[in-house]
Order: structure tokens, then C-alpha cells, then sequence
């Protein structure tokens, strides 16, 4: 079956509606979440088909935006076979050459929470997951389930950046990266970093796809997901190509 067809549930399943809340991308919006019956455990079958559709893994809940008349979160994925690095990530991948990178099951390490706690202070101080705590922690990035994984980035040693992600059958989904933010690694720009790891391991273990989550036009922070070539979008039930971008 085609990675652009999600299989039917073999059951119905029970989603909810969030209250209208604020936007956390676009100043002056109201976001509402779609999500699954937080009773369903996302088993692998359910989050392979509904990642199809454009949910995306938070902890134990998939959930993906449905906002009334706002249609600016867009599900993007890069086809790993396709993929063509420009010349920024080029040099940024030599740059990052002495990395050393390990995968590691989605469970609970001290100097994993250390790494993230620093991170969510100095880069993300005023969003909403500001002040970190281990039970924030624990909630979000550790996951006791078979899919779960975090890749571990090493600098001489050190531990410098943790990237989350899952493991489906059509392909790897980045859930989230945090990294050290001191400024003496600012030019290797580790996350994305993280991502082009993600495109090479998914490349050597034949999955088609590197699912990146949402991307909006106007966000910013965002902007990054652009600068992969090709992307594909969500159109609907169906992925499309996106016109591609010059981000050289």
C-alpha cells in the first residue's frame, strides 16, 4: 500500500475537541486541537494510519490542529529518497562531521532533563513550556513504547544535543530536539542537524519518509523546515509536493 494512503482503522475510535485556546505560533489567534480519546493507547497501527492523516505524538496523546477558519498549520514530510542536501547543509554536515550519535530507547536520563531544563530557560524562557519540571519531562519525551526513541548527539564526549522521534512503518517522525545552548556551538546548528541524522538513518533502514510535524508560512520559528528540499505537504487525505524554495 501506497505511504500516501492511510489504512482504515480496523475500529472507530473517539477523538475530542480542546476549548478555544491561544495560539502558541501566530500572536492574536485561537487554536482548538483535535485529539485521540486519551483512553486509546496510540499502539503502532493506530499512529501509523493517523500520522497519515497529519497527527503528530505528544506524550501519550496524537492530536493535530482544527481551527475554524485558519488552515496555516500545514503537515510537512521530506521524501527521504529524493532528499538532495543544499549547500548550507553541506558544509554544516562536514562542520558536524565529529559528532558522535546514538540511539537510545525513550526512557528517563538525568543528564537528558539536565540538557533540556538549560535549553527551555534560555531559548524558550516566555513559551509554554517554561519553567521545565521532571514531571513536564516525563510527560512529553519519555514513552515506554517500541517506537519511541531519542537520538543522543556527543561533542568530545559530551553530551550536546537530544533529539526525540518515533519509529513508524512508512517512515521516522521528529517529535522535538533541544540542545546546549551555549553560543560556541551556535554555527553547528543542531537541530538541524538532528534532522539531516534523521534523513540518514531513515535512508539506510528503507523508510520512505521524515515526517517534520507542522509548518506555517508566517512562524518564524518554523522557517527552518523550509530549507529541506523536496517537502511534501498534506493536502487533505493526500500528500503533494510543495513548489520548492530556495534557501540557499
Amino acid at each position: 500500500m501506497s505511504s500516501n494512503t492511510p489504512r482504515q482503522p480496523v475500529r472507530d475510535l473517539r477523538f475530542f475537541l480542546t476549548v478555544p485556546h491561544a495560539c502558541s505560533y501566530l500572536p492574536g489567534k485561537e487554536a482548538t486541537t483535535l485529539f485521540l480519546d486519551p483512553k486509546e493507547s496510540p499502539g503502532q497501527g493506530v499512529y501509523d494510519a493517523l500520522t497519515l492523516l497529519g497527527f503528530r505524538r505528544s506524550g501519550l496523546h496524537l492530536y493535530r490542529p482544527h481551527c475554524e477558519g485558519c488552515h496555516a498549520c500545514i503537515s510537512v514530510r521530506i521524501p527521504v529518497a529524493d532528499f538532495s542536501p543544499n549547500r548550507t547543509q553541506r558544509r554544516l554536515m562536514r562542520r558536524n562531521a565529529d559528532l558522535t550519535i546514538e540511539v537510545v530507547p525513550a526512557q528517563f536520563d538525568s543528564r537528558h532533563y539536565d540538557l533540556y531544563a538549560r535549553y527551555i530557560c534560555t531559548r524558550h524562557h516566555d513559551g509554554d513550556m517554561f519553567p521545565p519540571s521532571h514531571e513536564q519531562y516525563r510527560t512529553f519525551l519519555s514513552l515506554d513504547q517500541p517506537y519511541a526513541r531519542l537520538l543522543e548527539m556527543r561533542l568530545d564526549g559530551k553530551l550536546v544535543a537530544v533529539s526525540a522521534f518515533d519509529e513508524l512503518r512508512h517512515g521516522l517522525s521528529a517529535i522535538y530536539t533541544f540542545f546546549d545552548p551555549d553560543h560556541s556551538l551556535e554555527r553547528r546548528s543542531l537541530g538541524t542537524q538532528a534532522v539531516l541524522a534523521l534523513i540518514q538513518m531513515a535512508s539506510l533502514k528503507g523508510l520512505p519518509h521524515v515526517y517534520l510535524g507542522y509548518w506555517i508560512e508566517e512562524c518564524r520559528k518554523m522557517s527552518y523546515k523550509s530549507s529541506f528540499s523536496p517537502l511534501e505537504r498534506l493536502d487533505g487525505r493526500l500528500w503533494r509536493r510543495l513548489v520548492p524554495i530556495d534557501s540557499e
